[in-house]
């Protein structure tokens, strides 16, 4: 992790992603959504996202 990543909480990643709060958690729990635990605080790094979403956008291409 570089010094300038950012960190999202699971409700900006529901927002970005336009999905509820479980299948956010689904996404984590399965690991196709890596995250980090902070004491009792779930974050996402924000190149995990992204990451996630090229991967997603590559699967819809190769389909």
């Amino acid at each position: 992790m570089t010094a300038n990543t950012e960190l999202l909480t699971v409700p900006q990643v529901m927002k970005r992603l336009q999905l509820g709060r479980t299948t956010v958690y689904d996404l984590i729990r399965t690991r196709q959504l890596p995250s980090i635990t902070l004491g009792r605080a779930r974050r996402i790094p924000t190149h995990a996202l992204t990451d996630f979403i090229q991967t997603r956008l590559d699967q819809e291409a190769a389909a």
